[in-house]
This record gives structure tokens, C-alpha cells and sequence, in this order.
């Protein structure tokens, strides 16, 4: 299908009123341009700790709504035109000129899945769920994993840091607390390596979807993981239910901002002698790291690195 789609050059300062009289008009979604910076809050819903310089904020900002090729175009431009012109009389929206052009409909869920192919992990195999395994590679450990609309395929240096180590430490008696489950890979990697059970933690709903579709691709009986919805480091109840002292591993693949507060809460769900293992941490944040996790009353085992990224492991004594 096309779209008509019409663009609409404002200024950034007014973005969120102009969106409101796009709105009043009967536009019903609108898609925002601008260079203006992230916030921390913004960073901290992103899985990067460092983010490139980008261009200088120059105070424009480009908002886009998009029409149906049968909806009639001519009658919601006037009504945006008009709207426009009356928000004018109390506020300087810049230029509010509209460009129109046309673009092809995308499925964009899916479209991704055309760039994540088959991959090692050592001698581990992540493949997604469209994909065939090669007859040569029947004996090999395979993780299938098809990552939906939650975070983790395998391929950031993170979770390969993370699967690593859980390579050195999982045995069949293995209790696991994934905190940030997202896909659920790192707990299928160690409930494929024999671990006991495992528990996942994340803020994203959608990690429910995502790991039970992956955990029956890698027909892994219903009752080894359990997934639960909420933030561990302040909701109590969060923290009740996945108990304390009871984990003989935590994996946290998150970020040096989350890892650092987290830290200190997490002592309390790890037995005595558990393993604490973090990724998501920018090398130049190692420290920031180590140093919580020292505070925390834990001992650093090993700090390993992945290109820019850092894994550090631990243990409670």
C-alpha cells in the first residue's frame, strides 16, 4: 500500500503543541525529526552507554503525518491549515510549511529479520526461527531464538560476554536470576548448559511473548523459567517474589547506570558463594563497575572484554 505523507517544518520549542492542534485537526499519529539531544532519562531506555556526538540542536523540527491513498487529503489539509493559522495568533510556530510525498507501506516488525542470519558463539549456534539448521551442524548446541519485539539475538559483544561466562559456571544444580530478560537468551543458553531454572526479570511486557515463544523453539519443558514483569531494584514486591538467597547465579546484561543501583539489591536474591555476572558496560565505565560491585561486598573474579564492551563476574563470599 501508499501513503500520502505530509511534512510539516515547525519549530522544536512548539513540537508539542503543534502535535496537539495536528491532533484536534483528526491527524492521528505523528513522526518527529528534530536534532535535539537525548536525555539521560532517554539514554537510560537505550541499550548504549556512549552515544556519537550528533549535529548541533538548530531549533527545526520536522513532523509528519501520514494518509491512506483513499482518505480524502484536500479536506485534512484544510482543516490542518486552518488549525494552524489560528494556533498562530498566540504562538510562533516558524515557518508551518507542508511538503507532501508518497511512500510504500513497510512491515516494519519484520523487516529486520532479513539482516540477522545464523551465527557462532564459540562453539555455540544462535539461530532464528526462519532459518534451517545446516545438516553439518546437527550435533552442535543450537539456541533457536527469534527476538520478536524484545531485546537479544546473541549477536551484541554483551550477551556474548555474558554466555561465556555462563559456559565456565553453569552446573545441573544451577538456580539463575536473569535480570533484563528480554528474549530470554541468556537463560536458555544456561538452561541448555543443564542449569536447574531459571527466573527472568524485565521492564518490557513484551518479554513474556518473547521468551515463551523462544523457550518452546528450543523445546524446553513449561516450568524450567519463569518470567516476571517490574523493576527489581525498587519494587519490593518485585523482590519478594523472586526471593532472596536463593540464586546460585545472577546475570544482569543491562547497563553501567542500572548495574551500579542494582548492585547492591541483587546481594540479597544470590546464595552464599553465587555468581554475579554483568555486561552492558562501556570500558570506559569498567571501574564505575567494579567499584559498586566491591562496595556491594562482592569479589571480582574476572573482568573480561569484547571489543568496547566489558563483562565483570563475581562472587558472593
Amino acid at each position: 500500500m501508499r501513503w500520502n505523507k505530509f511534512t510539516l517544518k515547525t519549530r522544536t520549542e512548539v513540537e508539542d503543541i503543534v502535535i496537539s492542534t495536528l491532533t484536534e485537526a483528526g491527524v492521528e499519529g505523528v513522526e518527529i525529526e528534530d536534532k535535539v539531544p537525548l536525555t539521560e532519562e532517554d539514554k537510560k531506555q537505550m541499550f548504549v552507554d556512549i552515544l556519537p556526538d550528533g549535529p548541533a540542536d538548530d531549533g527545526i523540527a520536522y513532523l509528519s503525518f501520514y494518509l491512506e491513498e483513499n482518505e480524502d487529503k484536500e479536506a485534512m489539509l484544510q482543516r490542518v491549515r486552518e488549525e494552524l493559522e489560528e494556533l498562530r495568533n498566540f504562538v510562533d510556530i516558524g515557518e508551518g510549511t507542508i511538503t507532501e510525498s508518497q511512500t510504500e507501506d513497510k512491515d516494519w516488525i519484520n523487516n529486520w529479520k532479513q539482516y540477522f542470519h545464523q551465527f557462532y558463539v564459540d562453539d555455540i549456534l544462535i539461530i532464528p526461527s526462519w532459518e534451517q539448521v545446516k545438516e553439518e551442524d546437527q550435533d552442535k548446541m543450537i539456541i533457536h531464538i527469534d527476538p520478536g519485539t524484545a531485546f537479544g539475538t546473541g549477536m551484541h559483544e554483551t550477551t556474548q560476554l555474558c554466555m561465556r561466562q555462563l559456559k565456565k559456571y553453569v552446573t545441573d544444580q544451577t538456580e539463575l536470576l536473569d535480570v533484563g530478560t528480554g528474549s530470554g537468551i541468556l537463560s536458555i543458553v544456561a538452561l541448555k548448559l543443564g542449569a536447574k531454572h531459571a527466573v527472568g526479570t524485565d521492564l518490557d511486557p513484551c518479554a513474556i511473548s518473547a521468551t515463551k515463544e523462544n523457550l518452546e523453539a528450543n523445546e524446553i519443558t513449561e516450568g524450567r523459567m519463569d518470567v516476571m514483569i517490574g523493576n527489581i531494584i525498587d519494587d519490593k514486591a518485585v523482590q519478594d517474589q523472586v526471593g532472596y538467597e536463593k540464586y546460585d547465579i545472577v546475570a544482569a546484561n543491562i547497563l553501567a547506570e542500572v548495574l551500579v543501583p542494582l548492585t547492591p539489591v541483587i546481594v540479597h536474591q544470590m546464595k552464599k558463594g553465587g555468581i554475579y555476572i554483568t555486561s552492558g558496560i562501556i570500558d570506559d565505565k569498567e571501574e564505575t563497575v567494579v567499584e559498586a560491585v566491591k562496595k556491594a561486598g562482592l569479589e571480582v573474579l574476572e573482568v573480561t572484554h569484547q571489543g568496547e564492551w566489558v563483562s565483570v563476574t563475581a562472587r558472593k563470599n
